[in-house]
């Protein structure tokens, strides 16, 4: 199974880069990964609307054909790290990938939504979206910790 995460824009402060790019890094021993960042839309004057379509048909355009889009999502189910590990190691066996959608600063748009066969909240929080994919990235990292028994779950 290939995980694939598209985003919504770059990591603006090279600290908050660095730590994306570590804990991308470090999942990737573990699943096939794959990262897309899609243009974020300006919007300044733009409905926030408007910019939740512009950046939902990026993102959707970035999916694998086959892939179980997956929307992160503050509303979506909340799973403790074990749990998660659980989730991805079932999706290994059932699906060939798995797309993990992280929307812009208005959210995701209804046709990303509709098209997700699942959502799940990366935080209780609303997040910025790019702590979202430090968040994301590091529970992916501690999944396949998890998995193969390594001792930086704790």
């Amino acid at each position: 199974m290939r995980v694939v995460i598209v985003a919504v824009g770059k990591p603006r402060e090279a600290a908050l880069a660095a730590a994306i790019t570590e804990y991308e890094t470090r999942a990737a021993r573990y699943w096939p990964l794959d990262v897309y960042e899609v243009r974020e839309e300006g919007a300044r004057g733009t409905p926030p609307a408007q910019v939740r379509d512009r950046e939902g048909e990026r993102l959707l355009a970035r999916v694998p054909a086959g892939a179980d889009v997956i929307a992160c999502d503050a509303g979506g189910d909340a799973m403790r790290s074990e749990a998660f590990a659980e989730w991805l190691q079932r999706k290994r066996e059932s699906a060939r990938s798995v797309a993990l959608l992280i929307g812009g600063a208005f959210g995701l748009s209804d046709a990303v939504l509709s098209q997700a066969k699942s959502r799940l909240a990366v935080a209780p929080w609303t997040l910025p979206h790019e702590l979202a994919r430090l968040v994301l990235a590091e529970q992916l990292y501690r999944a396949g910790t998890i998995i193969r028994g390594e001792p930086y779950h704790k």
